[in-house]
Order: structure tokens, then sequence, then C-alpha cells
């Protein structure tokens, strides 16, 4: 479910590994090894799941960044965890 009351998605398990796997192979096309740090920026999507599990997958450490926050803080953030790749 997402921010808003009418904002929700039904995905299957299946379909949930396949989008996690598809986007663990592009983090690791992008360089992106396991103990290496992923910033995440995005709102309450599903591509935010996807994102997470998918650094999980392959043993990076993802860092949420809400998407409320403003450039400076986002700059700040990512500069102070030393992360290698922003997905937004």
């Amino acid at each position: 479910e997402g921010n808003e009351p009418g904002d929700s998605v039904k995905i299957t398990y299946r379909e949930l590994l396949h989008r996690v796997c598809q986007f663990a192979n592009v983090l690791r096309s992008q360089g992106v090894r396991k103990g290496d740090r992923v910033s995440i920026y995005l709102p309450m999507i599903l591509e935010l799941v996807v994102a997470m599990l998918a650094c999980a997958r392959i043993g990076a450490v993802h860092s949420i960044v809400f998407a409320g926050f403003s450039a400076d803080s986002l700059c700040e953030r990512i500069f102070n965890c030393g992360c290698s790749l922003l997905v937004t």
C-alpha cells in the first residue's frame, strides 16, 4: 500500500521474485557487490520494496532516504554513508 488510501498493488511471490532478480542483475551490472552501500530515494511504491530486496539478495547494504528530503539533505546522507549508487 502506498501513501494514498487508494494506492495499492497486488503481486504474487513469483512476480516479486522475478522483479527482485531482474533488479539484482541491474545492480550487479552497475558494479554493486557484496558490502557496497546503496542509497534508495523513492516514495512508497513497489519499486522501493524491489530495490531493498535486490540489495539484500546480492549482499549490498541499503539506506532508504525519505522522498520528502531536500537535495542538500540527500547529498549529506549519500556522502556520510559512502554510498556507491543512488536508486531514484
